[in-house]
């Protein structure tokens, strides 16, 4: 993909009337309430609200919505973009951080850019080739990169402008997948890897040239090379033992970040650390700061300011990354400027946003790992019967999961109603350590447990997925409950939207896009659309007239890894830009859902012994990506379903002879006796299926006689 010419942009936007230049500033982005058609920045304002003063679609008018325009990206994998629009261009991002500027009033394609990451990269992440979107500052568009580059973009021609490496080691599993912020003249951004055995930090760059201006570490180094500021010696001794800088530490600030303009403070969250299992991580002493947390920096200079840990010594991959909102909430009958989150661990938080001061926390979702939070210190309160498993290397089943009581797709705050509306879920997981820790590896995650078990036949996906449910929830802050709920079948469904219409968005796994009452949860408007939502939905208006946008395109991790469970949503990959407004006539692109045939495999020629081995090297090294116990959802190839030719060339393949199709090359890491062994399971796996398949259209057959 190349990017249209300047002088097809400057005659496309004379004809349409699109502004050449998208300038945003500092005092624009502070007064973003008051240019309501606009979302300049992700969470619309720098706050991260995602809150919309517009109300021409209200719960009234909201059963006229139609389509308006939508937009085909060139690759059908996972979209998670928040789309920013700035005086009528819409800015976007698909898989692979490829970036695209359209007309916010008719779709049509102003310009793409396309960073041509090596899509063999997409082993060194967890989950899956995303990219969360753009930032706008001045005349440039700010775009972080799959493989570690942060980027600056002509507004008006998408023509490059700087890039620069973030990474602090090349060899480590680095990937970006957040969306930047700018503050103050600073682009910032983070970056992902605590499964696969990185170091986490944040970095800040001259927004005009792209100079490093502050870099801030989330946790300790290695000691022999010294602290590189007064906060990594003070954060050094809640860690303990020798494994957790050389396993890197985690800590990975990966997406959540707000601003307050007022207090001058820069909100970060922290991830988990690595590996996940505390004993060998940190010989499960310590606090192990600042895994887990939210932490205040000033923005100018990249300083610690303050710091609250959610999960202390975290050990069940409960990242603070999940969505930071900022606002003002009324509280003991005076108004208070407060930080809230509802990270993985199941419990909401509200903070002082000057000081971190620990105000209040409620349990939003299930929650077995911890009795309550205790007001006074604002701590967890373990019940180690329950979920401590490093101990007496004792496995446990801890609620929440690795996916969390919410995840990254971002919740949203409604000043009207008071509340907060989160995309709650259902989640577990089985945890059981192992003894010692593994070498760092490329593209091998490295957690210190042994890879997540899934059910592999289709009795025991169902009964698991009686337990893996989403809920949309109506939080109310204040009081620390839920004012009403909405279930859904799956998780990892969307965001939400907010408006003053009373409305609240969000999309669905099973690819819908719904509208419900604000205040009452009742629903009134719903589509069915081209694959699963996951990224935030978001609204603008032009010349008067309002939209309504949801990204969609069914990928994360849920899907990718899980594929036992998000094979049932039915939804194929098919990623697309979706606009509504009122009155809107074009036509629906068309709705397919996948059929489940039953495979061909070859035969299995390999003895039991062989296949177990074959299935740990599987699980250890492709589940990641092709789903755990080889039941795939089909985003990244379903390896259950390989044609005979992909069976013969499956060697060459895991040695890398499609890497350039996101395969990643795995020559350097397996024998090629042990390839034949995953060739092997993966084989056995496609029979079981097909069995299983074929005797469920039996007993289907049977039931309609």
């Amino acid at each position: 993909m190349k990017n249209n010419s300047l002088l097809g942009v400057f005659l496309l936007c004379c004809l349409t009337g699109v502004a050449l230049a998208a300038e945003v500033s500092g005092k624009r982005l502070a007064a973003a309430d008051g240019e309501p058609g606009n979302w300049l920045a992700h969470g619309r304002n720098y706050g991260e609200e995602r809150y919309s003063p517009l109300r021409a679609i209200n719960v009234d008018t909201v059963d006229k919505l139609g389509l308006a325009w939508s937009f085909k990206y060139p690759l059908d994998r996972v979209v998670e973009a928040t789309p920013i629009v700035v005086d009528g261009v819409l800015y976007t991002t698909g898989a692979y951080s490829m970036v695209f500027a359209l007309d916010a009033r008719t779709g049509q394609l102003l310009w793409d850019y396309d960073p041509q990451v090596w899509r063999g990269y997409q082993g060194r992440g967890c989950c899956d080739a995303a990219n969360r979107g753009v930032a706008v500052w001045g005349d440039k568009v700010y775009v972080g990169v799959y493989d570690g580059r942060l980027e600056a973009l002509d507004s008006k021609t998408g023509e490059l402008v700087w890039s620069v490496n973030t990474l602090i080691d090349a060899e480590r599993n680095y990937t970006i997948s957040g969306a930047p912020r700018v503050v103050n003249g600073k682009v910032i951004i983070g970056n992902g890897g605590a499964e696969f055995g990185v170091r986490g930090y944040i970095t800040a760059y001259d927004a005009e040239t792209g100079k490093q201006a502050w870099r801030f570490f989330t946790v300790p180094g290695d000691p022999a090379a010294g602290d590189e500021s007064e906060t990594i010696t003070m954060i050094r001794k809640t860690w303990f033992g020798d494994q957790y800088w050389k396993q890197g530490g985690g800590g990975t600030v990966w997406d959540s970040m707000a601003y307050d303009p007022t207090l001058n403070l820069l909100y970060i969250g922290v991830g988990n650390g690595s590996l996940w299992n505390y004993k060998l991580r940190s010989q499960a002493r310590g606090d192990n700061l600042f895994v887990s947390s939210i932490v205040a920096l000033n923005p100018d200079t990249g300083k610690y300011v303050w710091h609250y840990q959610t999960t202390p010594g975290d050990a069940w991959d409960f990242t603070a990354t999940q969505h930071i909102i900022v606002t003002t909430l009324d509280i003991d009958g005076k108004p208070r400027r407060v930080v809230m989150q509802a990270p993985k661990n199941g419990f909401f938080y509200v903070l002082d946003a000057a000081t971190g001061e620990f105000v209040s926390a409620g349990k939003f979702g299930e929650v077995t790992w911890a009795k309550g939070i205790d007001p006074q210190t604002g701590r967890p309160i373990l019940d180690r019967e329950a979920a401590d498993y490093w101990t007496d290397s004792d496995p446990k089943t801890v609620f929440p999961g690795s996916q969390g009581a919410h995840n990254w797709p971002p919740m949203s705050f409604n000043p009207q109603t008071g509340l907060v509306y989160i995309p709650q879920q259902v989640t577990m997981e089985y945890f059981v350590p192992l003894e010692s820790p593994s070498t760092v590896q490329t593209g091998v995650p490295n957690l210190g447990l042994e890879i997540p078990i899934v059910p592999e036949t289709l009795e025991g996906i169902e009964e698991l997925a009686q337990v893996y449910r989403g809920n949309l929830v109506a939080w109310d802050p204040v009081r620390q409950e839920a004012r009403w709920k909405q279930p859904y079948e799956h998780i990892h469904n969307s965001g939400t939207l907010s408006t003053a219409g009373n409305l609240v968005f969000q999309g669905t796994a099973d690819g819908r896009v719904v509208a419900y009452a604000a205040d009452s949860g009742k629903r009134l408007w719903e589509r069915s659309v081209s694959s699963g939502v996951v990224a935030g939905p978001m609204t603008y208006a032009v010349d008067g007239e309002q939209y309504l946008a949801f990204n969609v395109g069914w990928g994360g991790a849920f899907p990718i890894t899980f594929g036992a469970l998000a094979y049932r949503t039915g939804v194929v990959p098919d990623s697309r830009l979706y606009v509504f407004k009122l009155g809107g006539k074009a036509p629906m692109p068309p709705v397919r859902r996948r059929e489940l045939q039953p495979p061909s495999p070859p035969p299995v020629t390999a003895d039991a012994a062989a296949l177990a081995e074959g299935k740990s090297l599987y699980n250890n090294h492709c589940g990641v990506c092709h789903g755990l116990s080889a039941l795939g959802s089909d985003i990244i190839p379903d390896l259950r379903y390989l044609a005979p030719r992909q069976h013969e060339e499956f060697l060459p393949i895991v040695f890398g002879a499609r890497s350039h199709k996101g395969m990643p090359p795995f020559g350097a890491i397996l024998e090629p006796a042990q390839v034949e062994q995953v060739h092997q399971y993966i084989i056995s796996r496609s029979h079981d299926w097909r069995q299983e398949l074929l005797k469920r259209s039996t007993q289907r057959e049977q039931a309609t006689r």
